[in-house]
């Protein structure tokens, strides 16, 4: 794999392209943050993170749940968007409006306007926690691009090609920055490698990251 080498997101700075249509947007959620942390509170308590079960049987290392009119899940049955959350029975919590502004403003940046989206996975990463290289292929609309948020520990971040077995960059992700990735390269795998244990001084030994999907 090659190495990207990046520093850490204090402040915005120029966005960074890892395609012709994805990019790093340093930064860009921080000014939201206050907002957003209260945010996932009430989502969690409505819905709680939990570890899916994939359908060849393996439990999710990534703790997951959802906001917005659908909800990413997985079981023994395969990978599906639904309107209700399996596990209360009732409809997945709303997305915040901060959520929505932030996925529509980070969304722009990268040249897509008008980005509206109907799902958002929130996924909760513990030290050792690790998702493997992968397509985001249950969405209706590939015309609409992914936006992925990282709160949290620093994570680094694998976007490879249209192939499982093209090689991948290593990108190095930390507390505010958005990654967007639409277009030429909605298809592209991607991943998280095992988690380190950095604590960040805001939400200590684990990472937070939702990514905003138009899905039905």
């Amino acid at each position: 794999m090659q190495s990207l080498e990046l520093f850490e997101a204090t402040e915005q700075s120029q966005p960074q392209r890892l395609g012709p249509a994805a990019m790093v947007l340093r930064g860009v959620a921080l000014p939201h943050v206050r907002e957003l942390m209260p945010a996932i509170e009430v989502i969690e308590a409505m819905s709680p993170f939990r570890h899916m079960v994939t359908p060849g049987g393996f439990t999710m290392s990534v703790a997951l749940t959802n906001c917005g009119a659908l909800g990413w899940t997985t079981d023994r049955r395969g990978y599906r968007y639904t309107a209700v959350d399996p596990e209360t029975g009732a409809p997945w919590p709303a997305m915040p409006e901060a959520f929505a502004r932030l996925a529509n403003e980070a969304a722009a940046v990268a040249g897509f306007d008008g980005f509206k989206p109907d799902a958002c996975l929130i996924n909760r990463y513990l030290p050792g926690s690790r998702l493997s290289l992968h397509q985001d292929r249950n969405e209706r609309d590939y015309d609409a691009p992914i936006v992925s948020v990282s709160l949290g520990m620093r994570a680094v971040f694998l976007f490879g090609g249209h192939s499982r077995t093209d090689p991948a960059v290593k990108v190095s992700l930390h507390h505010g920055d958005v990654v967007v990735w639409g277009g030429a390269d909605r298809l592209r795998y991607h991943g998280v490698m095992p988690l380190k244990d950095e604590p960040h001084a805001l939400l200590g030994s684990q990472r937070i990251n939702f990514t905003f999907r138009k899905a039905g």
